[in-house]
């Protein structure tokens, strides 16, 4: 994958974008690397891999115009602030546009384009911003990250319950690194890659029952799986600290897992990464190491 090209990735400091960087220096050491964030010392670390940083905040053109200046090939890495994403990418690909960008990839949800999660509407909406920006695009449409899962996996052993409401629906998810694999992949590559678009899901689907018992096996302890409605996981999340808007539609996307909207068994991201995804066992693993 020897490129000469400048890849810049946004949300430099965030955990997926550290992971897409760390991967691209691995994969494409020749490549020219920069990691657009909005305040680049958080991020110096980074620098030792031989990454430029450069400022840049989705809400500031100028920021934007400037940190995107020669720039070949741009992940745009989703907002991480709700209700605010559409107008922050348009920024966004707006200066990738006057900067002459030549491809754009964004990190848009699981079948964006007819999921029900409420959570797709902001992924759709910018998808239609990236095509009518005449910038030639890929779509990484990722999956469920393992780690909204076993984020909590101590807390869940501690108190014996994992706390849902997708009832028996499957869930193919897939580790952050396994996300930032494929993206790393794209952006390294010499074949064309316009115009092509990745549902990208975990090889392995799980329900939360099935995550409970995982948990329990690893850690020896009982952990049962309590499906509760929409509204009481919203009250539950509320509960533990989670804003009520965020509490909402983690919710409502767990609900909506229920009837399988988080599944797909394309095989897409394995392909892609050229192995086999992280499985449930590993990342349990990893979360109670």
């Amino acid at each position: 994958m020897a490129t000469t090209e400048k890849i810049a990735v946004t949300g430099a400091s965030g955990q997926l974008g550290r992971l897409v960087l760390a991967e691209l220096a691995r994969i494409a050491p020749t490549a020219q690397i920069v990691g657009l964030v909005r305040t680049p010392s958080v991020a110096s670390d980074l620098m030792q891999l031989g990454i430029e940083l450069k400022r840049a905040d989705y809400t500031d053109s100028a920021s934007l115009d400037a940190a995107l200046a020669g720039v070949d090939k741009l992940l745009l890495i989703s907002s991480s602030e709700i209700g605010q994403r559409v107008a922050q990418h348009r920024n966004v690909i707006d200066a990738a546009k006057r900067s002459g960008v030549k491809l754009i990839a964004y990190t848009s949800l699981l079948h964006a384009d007819k999921s029900p999660l409420d959570l797709a509407i902001e992924h759709r909406e910018t998808e239609a911003l990236i095509r009518a920006s005449g910038i030639p695009f890929v779509l990484l449409r990722n999956g469920w990250y393992t780690e909204n899962y076993t984020g909590n996996a101590a807390a869940a052993v501690a108190h014996g319950v994992v706390l849902g409401a997708a009832a028996e629906g499957r869930i193919s998810s897939a580790a952050r690194a396994d996300f930032a694999a494929a993206a790393a992949v794209v952006l390294a590559a010499r074949e064309d890659q316009a115009g092509k678009i990745y549902e990208l899901a975990g090889d392995e689907a799980f329900t939360l029952s099935e995550y409970a018992a995982e948990l329990a096996r690893q850690s020896g302890k009982s952990v049962l799986c309590s499906n509760l409605t929409e509204g009481g996981y919203k009250a539950a999340l509320e509960g533990i600290g989670l804003p009520p808007h965020f509490a909402a539609l983690y919710a409502e996307s767990d609900a909506k897992a229920a009837n399988d909207a988080l599944f797909d068994q394309s095989g897409q991201l394995s392909r892609l990464i050229g192995r086999p995804t992280t499985p449930l066992a590993q990342s349990v693993s990893n979360a109670l190491a």
